[in-house]
């Protein structure tokens, strides 16, 4: 037992950050193959979804930081910072880059299926179109990080 307390508080701020994707992808995982019908493992992994994992990791990272340095830090200060920015990312960017990849993914199917013969190169040519998060799978993922962080047991608290 001291071995794994020992493990889990050598960086608690990184430890409570695992945690919260761990959390948000078993979630995820969970609501998928609720969804589906079957297990989806591949969630596990995979990028997209709700929750975020990022959010949720970002989000576990800022709580703990502000736990352990206290808010008025510079830690706490970058850890949001970084945390705003992968949010925003998320949503944006990488969620755009989904919907054009399923844009593009079609365009190739509608390809192959008149000129398969003349294109080999698209035939197993797929563009991952779960990238980003819709603004309600960030929020959740949010929550979860920050429900992490909160209810993570801290060693170290600022007195």
């Amino acid at each position: 037992m001291e071995l794994i307390r020992n493990i889990l508080s050598w960086n608690e701020i990184l430890t409570v950050s695992i945690l919260g994707w761990l959390t948000a992808q078993l979630l995820k995982t969970t609501i998928s193959s609720i969804l589906a019908g079957k297990l989806q493992l591949e969630r596990m992994v995979g990028d997209g979804g709700m929750p975020s994992a990022h959010s949720a990791t970002v989000c576990a990272m800022v709580v703990a930081t502000g736990r352990i340095e206290g808010v008025h830090s510079s830690l706490f200060a970058i850890a949001c910072v970084i945390a705003i920015i992968t949010m925003h990312d998320a949503m944006g960017i990488r969620h755009e880059t989904g919907e054009q990849a399923k844009v593009l993914n079609n365009i190739i199917e509608m390809w192959l299926e008149e000129g398969e013969r003349h294109s080999p190169f698209l035939q197993n040519m797929h563009l991952k179109e779960m990238v980003g998060h819709t603004p309600l799978q960030v929020y959740a993922g949010m929550i979860v990080g920050a429900v992490v962080g909160f209810l993570y047991p801290l060693s170290v608290m600022v007195g």
